[in-house]
Protein backbone atom coordinates (compact mmCIF):
# COMPACT_ATOMS: atom_id res chain seq x y z
CA UNK A 1 0.00 0.00 0.00
CA UNK A 2 1.42 3.35 -1.20
CA UNK A 3 -0.44 6.82 0.09
CA UNK A 4 -1.49 8.91 -2.74
CA UNK A 5 -1.20 12.70 -2.73
CA UNK A 6 -4.36 13.46 -0.45
CA UNK A 7 -5.72 9.96 0.47
CA UNK A 8 -4.59 9.68 4.45
CA UNK A 9 -3.11 7.05 6.09
CA UNK A 10 -3.95 5.41 9.62
CA UNK A 11 -0.27 4.70 11.35
CA UNK A 12 0.38 3.89 14.89
CA UNK A 13 3.37 4.92 17.12
CA UNK A 14 4.35 3.32 20.26
CA UNK A 15 5.94 5.83 22.67
CA UNK A 16 8.37 5.02 25.97
CA UNK A 17 10.74 6.70 27.85
CA UNK A 18 12.29 5.60 31.07
CA UNK A 19 14.71 8.33 31.77
CA UNK A 20 14.86 12.00 32.46
CA UNK A 21 11.38 12.28 33.44
CA UNK A 22 9.70 9.82 31.36
CA UNK A 23 6.03 10.80 31.91
CA UNK A 24 7.18 14.06 30.53
CA UNK A 25 8.82 12.60 27.89
CA UNK A 26 6.30 10.78 26.73
CA UNK A 27 3.69 13.98 27.11
CA UNK A 28 5.98 16.40 25.33
CA UNK A 29 6.34 13.61 22.33
CA UNK A 30 2.66 13.59 21.92
CA UNK A 31 2.76 17.43 21.30
CA UNK A 32 5.08 17.02 19.19
CA UNK A 33 3.51 14.32 17.02
CA UNK A 34 0.67 16.61 16.82
CA UNK A 35 2.70 19.17 15.21
CA UNK A 36 3.68 16.69 12.61
CA UNK A 37 3.32 18.14 8.53
CA UNK A 38 0.23 16.55 6.69
CA UNK A 39 -0.94 14.86 9.56
CA UNK A 40 -2.94 14.59 12.75
CA UNK A 41 -3.46 12.72 16.33
CA UNK A 42 -6.46 11.42 16.23
CA UNK A 43 -5.77 9.43 19.76
CA UNK A 44 -3.44 8.89 22.31
CA UNK A 45 -3.44 6.61 25.16
CA UNK A 46 -3.28 6.80 29.06
CA UNK A 47 0.18 6.54 30.20
CA UNK A 48 1.73 3.03 30.95
CA UNK A 49 4.07 2.05 34.20
CA UNK A 50 5.86 -1.36 33.21
CA UNK A 51 9.02 -3.39 33.86
CA UNK A 52 11.85 -2.45 31.73
CA UNK A 53 13.12 -5.74 29.99
CA UNK A 54 17.06 -6.21 29.04
CA UNK A 55 19.78 -5.23 31.71
CA UNK A 56 18.90 -3.54 35.12
CA UNK A 57 17.44 0.06 34.08
CA UNK A 58 14.21 1.75 35.51
CA UNK A 59 10.45 1.32 35.20
CA UNK A 60 8.96 2.86 31.42
CA UNK A 61 6.19 5.02 30.64
CA UNK A 62 4.60 3.70 27.61
CA UNK A 63 1.73 5.01 25.40
CA UNK A 64 0.54 4.69 22.05
CA UNK A 65 -0.57 7.31 19.61
CA UNK A 66 -3.32 6.77 16.70
CA UNK A 67 -1.95 9.13 13.04
CA UNK A 68 -3.95 10.15 10.37
CA UNK A 69 -0.84 11.28 8.18
CA UNK A 70 -0.48 12.00 4.54
CA UNK A 71 3.29 12.11 4.44
CA UNK A 72 5.30 8.49 3.07
CA UNK A 73 6.09 6.07 5.33
CA UNK A 74 9.72 6.95 5.05
CA UNK A 75 8.92 10.54 5.76
CA UNK A 76 6.96 9.86 8.69
CA UNK A 77 10.00 7.58 9.86
CA UNK A 78 12.32 10.07 9.46
CA UNK A 79 10.45 12.55 11.59
CA UNK A 80 9.99 10.34 14.43
CA UNK A 81 13.53 9.78 14.29
CA UNK A 82 13.96 13.31 14.03
CA UNK A 83 12.02 13.64 17.80
CA UNK A 84 13.34 11.21 19.45
CA UNK A 85 16.80 12.94 18.65
CA UNK A 86 15.50 16.30 20.08
CA UNK A 87 14.84 14.04 23.08
CA UNK A 88 18.39 13.39 23.47
CA UNK A 89 17.57 9.73 22.36
CA UNK A 90 21.53 8.21 21.86
CA UNK A 91 21.19 4.39 20.43
CA UNK A 92 23.47 2.40 22.60
CA UNK A 93 23.21 -1.20 24.25
CA UNK A 94 20.38 -3.24 23.09
CA UNK A 95 16.96 -2.61 25.61
CA UNK A 96 19.15 0.01 27.58
CA UNK A 97 17.53 2.71 28.73
CA UNK A 98 16.52 5.64 26.79
CA UNK A 99 15.41 8.77 26.57
CA UNK A 100 12.51 8.20 24.37
CA UNK A 101 11.36 5.31 21.82
CA UNK A 102 9.31 5.94 19.00
CA UNK A 103 8.64 2.91 17.00
CA UNK A 104 6.39 3.19 13.91
CA UNK A 105 4.12 0.14 14.52
CA UNK A 106 1.90 0.03 11.71
CA UNK A 107 1.30 2.53 8.43
CA UNK A 108 -2.22 1.66 7.04
CA UNK A 109 -2.12 -2.07 5.43
CA UNK A 110 1.82 -1.86 5.01
CA UNK A 111 3.80 -4.67 4.66
CA UNK A 112 7.39 -3.41 4.33
CA UNK A 113 10.80 -5.36 5.51
CA UNK A 114 13.82 -3.14 4.63
CA UNK A 115 16.98 -2.65 6.68
CA UNK A 116 16.07 -0.03 9.07
CA UNK A 117 12.72 -0.23 8.76
CA UNK A 118 9.84 -3.29 9.42
CA UNK A 119 6.07 -2.75 9.44
CA UNK A 120 3.93 -4.31 11.08
CA UNK A 121 6.35 -3.69 14.02
CA UNK A 122 8.29 -7.48 14.15
CA UNK A 123 7.21 -7.23 17.90
CA UNK A 124 4.24 -6.08 18.10
CA UNK A 125 2.17 -9.59 18.83
CA UNK A 126 4.40 -9.97 22.06
CA UNK A 127 4.52 -7.18 23.85
CA UNK A 128 1.79 -6.13 25.93
CA UNK A 129 3.56 -2.84 27.04
CA UNK A 130 2.59 -2.12 23.12
CA UNK A 131 -0.68 -3.54 22.49
CA UNK A 132 -2.25 -2.64 25.44
CA UNK A 133 -2.17 1.05 24.80
CA UNK A 134 -2.15 0.26 21.19
CA UNK A 135 -5.85 -1.18 21.98
CA UNK A 136 -6.85 2.13 23.80
CA UNK A 137 -6.24 3.83 20.37
CA UNK A 138 -6.32 1.23 17.73
CA UNK A 139 -8.52 -1.72 18.90
CA UNK A 140 -10.58 -1.87 15.76
CA UNK A 141 -7.54 -2.12 13.50
CA UNK A 142 -6.15 -5.05 11.61
CA UNK A 143 -2.45 -6.08 12.11
CA UNK A 144 -1.38 -7.52 8.67
CA UNK A 145 -1.19 -11.03 8.85
CA UNK A 146 -2.08 -11.01 12.68
CA UNK A 147 -5.78 -10.58 13.43
CA UNK A 148 -6.55 -7.20 14.94
CA UNK A 149 -5.31 -5.41 17.77
CA UNK A 150 -7.65 -6.13 20.42
CA UNK A 151 -7.44 -9.92 19.83
CA UNK A 152 -3.55 -9.23 20.35
CA UNK A 153 -3.74 -7.37 23.34
CA UNK A 154 -6.26 -10.10 25.19
CA UNK A 155 -4.16 -12.86 24.12
CA UNK A 156 -0.63 -10.99 25.18
CA UNK A 157 -2.33 -10.21 28.64
CA UNK A 158 -4.23 -13.60 29.54
CA UNK A 159 -0.05 -14.87 28.34
CA UNK A 160 0.81 -12.80 31.16
CA UNK A 161 1.20 -9.11 30.29
CA UNK A 162 2.48 -6.93 32.92
CA UNK A 163 1.78 -3.39 31.94
CA UNK A 164 -0.73 -2.27 34.32
CA UNK A 165 -2.34 1.35 33.77
CA UNK A 166 -0.66 3.50 36.74
CA UNK A 167 -0.77 6.95 35.48
CA UNK A 168 -3.33 9.22 34.22
CA UNK A 169 -3.67 10.84 30.75
CA UNK A 170 -0.63 13.30 29.45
Amino acid sequence: MIARAGAPVVACVALGSNLDDPADQVARAFGELATLPQTRLIARSRLWRTRAIGPPQPDYVNAAARLETQLDVHALFERLLAIETTHGRVRGERWGPRTLDLDLLLYGDLVLDTPGLRLPHPELAHRPFVLLPLAEVAGDLAVPGLGRVTELAARCARDGGEAVPALGSP
